[in-house]
C-alpha cells in the first residue's frame, strides 16, 4: 500500500499539521483523549512516529486488524469516514498498558497540509489469558474528494501496527446538487456535539420571513425510552438548514414529544434558533414514561396533538408552518371537526417533514400527515440524507414564491 508520492524530502522536514482529537472508546476503559496541539495550531511529531508514517509499510508487531470506513454522507449532510481497530486482548495482557493512536489524513488537493488526529487510550491490568478482542473506532468528517490515511498505533513497548488506506468522498451522479456542510478537500474532527451555536447568517435586504417549526422529539422506535443521537440529528440538519437562509429571518421554534404529551421548548420571533437552549430541554425526554393521569385519558395523545395545532394556528400568522419529526401513530386521527374551522385562516404553506428510517415497515400516513390535509400541506418523507437536503430545498423554495405570489397581490408593492 506504500506510495511514492509520500517517500519524499518531507521524511527529513518536521511534520506540521492541524491538530484534532479522535473519538473513540476501549471496551469500556476510560479514554484519555490528547491532542497532539490545539486545534489550527502547528504541531512536531517525534522522528520514530514521522519514520513509521512515511514508511508507509503494514506493521503489525502489535498485532492488529484494521478495517478502514468507508465515507459516507451522514443526516447532517457531512461525510464521516474512519476506521476500526481489532486488537486481541493477549496481546494487551499483563500490566496496565497504554495504547497512543496517530491518525494522518491527507487530502490529495491538499497535499503539504495533512490532519492529524491523535488519542490515548487506558489499558487496565487484564489476565495473560484473556480471550477475545477489543475493538477501537474511530470516525473523521470530511469534504468531497480523494485522501489518503495514514494510522499508527503503539503501546507503552513501542511495539507497532500501523495500515494506510486511501479514501474518497464522493456524491452520486444524482445527488450533485447536494452542498456538503464541509468544503470540498477539507478534514475536520468528527462533530459529535448537535446543539452547538450556529454561526451569524448574512440575511437578504428587506423584511424578513417568518417561519414556524414544530417538531416532535421522539424516538425513531416508539418503544424506546429515550432519545438517541440518531433521533435527533435529521430534525437539528432541517433546523439549521432552514436557520441559514438568508431570506428567513424570523423563526419561531415550538419542539413537543406527542407520548408525553408536554411542550419541551418554544422560542418566539427570534433572528436566531437558539439550539444549546432546544439541546438543554430535549434531554430530559422520556417517552416511555407517562403519568397516571395521562393513562387515565382514552385519548390523550390525540387531544394532546389537537390542542396543539390549533393552539399553534390560532396564536401566529407566519410565512409558513413547518411539522418536523418521526411517525406519530396513534389509535385514532385528530377529528377533522378539531381542525376545519381553522383552514380558512392558514393562507400560508404547510409542510411536514416526516423523519423515517425505515419506510417499508411503517408505510402509512401518521397523525400529523393527516392532519395537514385540512391546511391542503405538502409532506415529504425523510429516510436517506438526500430525502433530507431535497425536502428542505424544496420547502424554501416554495415558501419563497408564496411570499413572492402574496406580495404581488397586495397594491403597491
Amino acid at each position: 500500500m506504500a506510495r511514492s508520492s509520500h517517500n519524499s524530502a518531507r521524511t527529513t522536514q518536521r511534520a506540521v499539521a492541524r491538530a484534532f482529537i479522535l473519538n473513540s472508546c476501549f471496551w469500556g476503559v476510560l479514554c484519555a483523549q490528547v491532542p497532539l496541539a490545539g486545534v489550527g495550531t502547528r504541531i512536531q511529531l517525534n522522528s520514530s512516529d514521522l519514520a513509521v508514517l512515511e514508511a508507509q509499510e503494514v506493521r503489525k508487531d502489535l498485532s492488529c486488524t484494521v478495517d478502514p470506513v468507508k465515507p459516507s454522507l451522514g443526516f447532517d449532510l457531512r461525510f464521516h469516514g474512519g476506521y476500526d481497530i481489532n486488537l486481541p486482548l493477549r496481546d494487551v495482557a499483563g500490566n496496565e498498558n497504554l495504547l497512543s493512536v496517530l491518525v494522518r489524513v491527507t487530502s490529495n488537493a491538499r497535499k503539504d497540509d495533512p490532519a492529524y488526529f491523535v488519542q490515548r487510550i487506558s489499558v487496565p491490568k487484564l489476565p495473560d489469558d484473556a480471550k477475545g478482542e477489543a475493538v477501537l473506532g474511530g470516525l473523521f468528517d470530511l469534504g468531497e474528494g480523494k485522501y489518503h490515511v495514514d494510522l499508527l498505533m503503539k503501546d507503552r513497548s513501542e511495539r507497532v501496527c500501523s495500515f494506510y488506506w486511501d479514501a474518497e468522498a464522493a456524491l452520486a451522479d444524482r445527488d450533485k446538487e447536494i452542498q456538503p456542510a464541509i468544503a470540498a478537500g477539507a478534514v475536520e474532527r468528527a462533530e459529535y456535539e448537535q446543539f452547538n451555536e450556529e454561526p451569524p447568517v448574512e440575511r437578504a435586504p428587506g423584511k424578513p420571513l417568518n417561519i414556524k417549526i414544530l417538531v416532535n422529539f421522539a424516538p425513531q422506535n416508539s418503544s424506546l425510552s429515550s432519545l438517541r443521537p440518531i433521533d435527533t440529528l435529521a430534525l437539528v440538519t432541517v433546523l439549521r438548514r432552514l436557520s441559514r437562509e438568508p431570506q428567513f429571518g424570523k423563526f419561531s421554534v415550538v419542539a413537543f414529544n406527542v407520548q408525553e404529551q408536554r411542550v419541551l421548548y418554544r422560542q418566539s420571533s427570534a433572528e436566531r434558533i437558539d439550539f444549546p437552549a432546544l439541546g438543554r430541554a430535549i434531554q430530559g425526554v422520556e417517552p416511555g414514561k407517562v403519568d397516571l393521569k395521562q393513562l387515565s385519558q382514552k385519548h390523550g395523545e390525540v387531544s394532546f396533538l389537537s390542542d396543539l395545532i390549533k393552539k399553534e394556528i390560532a396564536n401566529d400568522h407566519p410565512d409558513a408552518l413547518i411539522f418536523a419529526g418521526p411517525k406519530v401513530l396513534l389509535d385514532d386521527s385528530v377529528p377533522e371537526e378539531d381542525l376545519k374551522p381553522l383552514a380558512s385562516d392558514v393562507t400560508y404553506p404547510v409542510f411536514y417533514m416526516n423523519y423515517n428510517l425505515n419506510p417499508q415497515a411503517i408505510p402509512w400516513k401518521d397523525a400529523i400527515g393527516k392532519a395537514i390535509r385540512n391546511f391542503r400541506g405538502v409532506e415529504f418523507s425523510i429516510s436517506r440524507p438526500r430525502d433530507l437536503w431535497f425536502a428542505v430545498s424544496d420547502v424554501v423554495s416554495r415558501i419563497v414564491k408564496s411570499n413572492q405570489a402574496g406580495n404581488a397581490l397586495v397594491p403597491g408593492k
